[in-house]
């Protein structure tokens, strides 16, 4: 498709933000080499979203007109082509609805900003093509009665999921699912897209597999990757009838880290060539599903994604039980009466405490950190899980939240639940 555009249309493009280097470290940290990680990542893939604005876009409009020679008639075919692209853009978008208002050739010509050739063919006399008409909004937007911002939603991240032959493919390759949503215009959409590139290292960090997870700090670090607030998940499934013929396509709108279902529809191509106008039609009325979830209020940010984790009290009662009595009661019971003076006086108690334990070295910087603290008379460790949560039983002259605020004086984050803190760094 050649695009001919006038010289003053300027557009910009947005993509998101992405850091190989979180990658590489953790490459590093198991021990995966980097020519390996380069292997995992190199290849023909990534598909660059076009520019988009808040430009108004009108396509397929058919023209059919004659002149005197082959430039008059495609002066004659495009101003035409302006005149049905304003009547379309008036009845979609219009506040008044109804017939657009008459406007000359020349005041529709200022509005314009460019015209895309889908489609053309061209004769002494005649040109018969298939165009699409670009509108600027600022000039466009006080014929149509717009005034003031339209409301947009949160940054949301676009994660384009195909199934095609058994096999669910996101940025893997290059797929005409991704080459939709990189062409599709977000300019006039209420949705504030974010269109990864789908090169590099999007194609580790977003796959069909990240779709299922449910850990919000996992979707967290996705998101801060590429400055998104939430996640939209199209997901598109192809099947062809036979090498050449029909091909059948069921498309879903998703959202959310639960992936949510908002709505779901189905199209079918006549044949391969006409694939990419299925999918970018598809495209738009998935946009037409997001929309009106945004409308209906169903479109929110995910609010679970921007809370700190909590502890379940279920699963703390459970870790109490398990570890049995405090060993310091013990030790006082079989202590003499000097002992027994001194614990009661100090009123220690046992406390579970978890921590984050990344590497070893965490380990030993969490036990001498706490032991550190005044108070404190026993800290040991009683489950150990590196690269994840490690438990420590805690001896403490004092109650849990004395124990918490001198921790977070030390510059601990802590999370204080029943009977028991989470604290990391």
């Amino acid at each position: 498709m050649a695009v001919l555009r006038l010289p003053f249309a300027k557009f910009q493009a947005r993509l998101g933000q992405r850091r190989t280097a979180l990658f590489a470290a953790g490459a590093l940290a198991l021990g995966v080499g980097g020519a390996v990680l380069y292997a995992q990542i190199e290849g023909d893939r990534g598909i660059a979203p076009i520019a988009s604005t808040g430009d108004f876009e009108v396509t397929g409009i058919e023209v059919n007109a004659t002149g005197k020679n082959a430039d008059e008639a495609r002066a004659n075919g495009w101003r035409e082509a302006q005149r049905k692209a304003w009547e379309k853009l008036w009845s979609t978008n219009g506040l008044g609805g109804g017939k657009a208002p008459a406007l000359d050739d020349g005041t529709i010509e200022q509005m314009v900003s460019a015209v895309v050739v889908e489609n053309e063919q061209i004769g002494p006399h005649r040109y018969i093509a298939r165009l699409g008409v670009i509108f600027d909004r600022a000039r466009t937007g006080g014929y149509l009665g717009m005034q003031g911002q339209i409301a947009h939603s949160a940054p949301m991240l676009v994660i384009p999921v195909l199934i095609q032959g058994g096999v669910t493919s996101v940025f893997e390759t290059r797929t005409p699912w991704q080459k939709a949503w990189a062409e599709f215009r977000t300019g006039q959409s209420v949705v504030d897209y974010v269109r990864p590139n789908g090169g590099g290292s999007d194609s580790l960090l977003l796959t069909a597999g990240q779709v299922s997870r449910r850990s919000r700090n996992w979707w967290r670090l996705v998101l801060d990757e590429f400055g998104a607030a939430d996640v939209v998940i199209p997901v598109a499934k192809l099947e062809r009838q036979w090498p050449g013929g029909p091909i059948h396509g069921s498309f879903v709108a998703r959202y959310g880290p639960d992936n949510r279902f908002l709505g779901s529809f189905e199209m079918t191509a006549e044949s391969e060539d006409k694939l990419p106008a299925m999918l970018a039609q598809a495209v738009q009325r998935i946009d037409g599903i997001y929309a009106q979830a945004l409308a209906a209020g169903q479109l929110a940010p995910d609010p679970t994604l921007n809370t700190q984790p909590q502890i379940d009290p279920k699963l703390i009662d459970a870790i109490v039980a398990r570890l049995g009595p405090a060993p310091a009661a013990q030790q006082a019971q079989a202590s003499g009466p000097a002992a027994s003076a001194t614990a009661s006086a100090a009123a220690a108690s046992t406390f579970t405490v978890q921590f984050v334990t990344p590497d070893a070295a965490a380990v030993d910087a969490a036990l001498s950190g706490v032991r550190s603290v005044g108070g404190v008379q026993s800290a040991s460790t009683t489950s150990i899980a590196i690269g994840g949560t490690s438990i420590m039983r805690v001896t403490y002259a004092g109650e849990l939240d004395a124990l918490a605020a001198a921790l977070r004086a030390q510059g601990w984050k802590v999370t204080q639940g029943s009977g028991v803190l989470l604290i990391r760094r």
